[in-house]
């Protein structure tokens, strides 16, 4: 599965689920009492963390989303063969001589819909327990993350904590900031750190291979 739409994918569900938290401290009823407050002006100090990005990139995200990949690996496996097998009784069917008969075409047909339509729905169902539990882990995560965002926010003086990490169900209401007020990756940093999950090791490089048929020599 592509690691690039999964990550995107993960970034827009932690946002969903991190705001759904929050929603019943924003909708409090205020004391009566409040209304007579009279509003004060306060120097602002306003911080700026990408969330979602924040949570995937957390040392606990990666690991929840390498335990997962590593978890579907025998169903992509399953999956690549099966599509293998179509494909290749696809090309047999059109291999066939102008002689077969109508019978044994029709019977090769048959098999290749019933076996892509087995591919077709073993694939939608992979993805969906695959997106499930892609949305169950980093859920939980972004709850922890985000606890650890509004305490670094406080620690630090910050008066306000904007999201630029938006999408479809969390627009980005933020048009420009400034650099330093970026917090995304003190706030993972200091999650890192608290949570005590060591970083993954690095993957390990794939090594070049010159493109078969050139003749061309390796660089050295």
């Amino acid at each position: 599965m592509n690691r690039k739409l999964v990550l995107a994918l993960a970034a827009g569900l932690v946002t969903s689920t991190y705001a759904a938290a929050q929603a019943p401290a924003a909708t409090t009823a205020a004391p009566a009492a409040a209304a007579d407050v009279k509003p004060e002006a306060i120097p602002a100090k306003v911080a700026i963390i990408a969330f979602e990005q924040a949570v995937v990139a957390t040392n606990e995200g990666q690991k929840a989303f390498a335990d997962i990949q590593k978890k579907y690996e025998p169903k992509k496996s399953q999956i690549d063969a099966l599509a293998a097998e179509v494909d290749s009784l696809k090309k047999q069917l059109q291999a066939l001589p102008a002689s077969t008969p109508d019978e044994e075409r029709a019977s090769r047909m048959k098999a290749i819909d019933t076996k892509e339509k087995q591919l077709n729905r073993d694939a939608e169902d992979a993805q969906n327990s695959y997106q499930a539990d892609i949305q169950d882990a980093l859920g939980k995560i972004s709850q922890k993350v985000g606890a650890a965002a509004v305490k670094y926010a406080q620690d630090n003086g910050f008066t306000l904590m904007m999201n630029v990490g938006g999408n479809q169900q969390s627009p980005n209401p933020v048009l420009w900031f400034a650099a330093p007020t970026d917090i995304t990756q003190a706030v993972i940093n200091a999650y890192n750190v608290s949570s005590g999950i060591a970083a993954p090791a690095p993957s390990a490089p794939t090594p070049h291979r010159p493109t078969a048929g050139t003749g061309a020599a390796p660089k050295k």
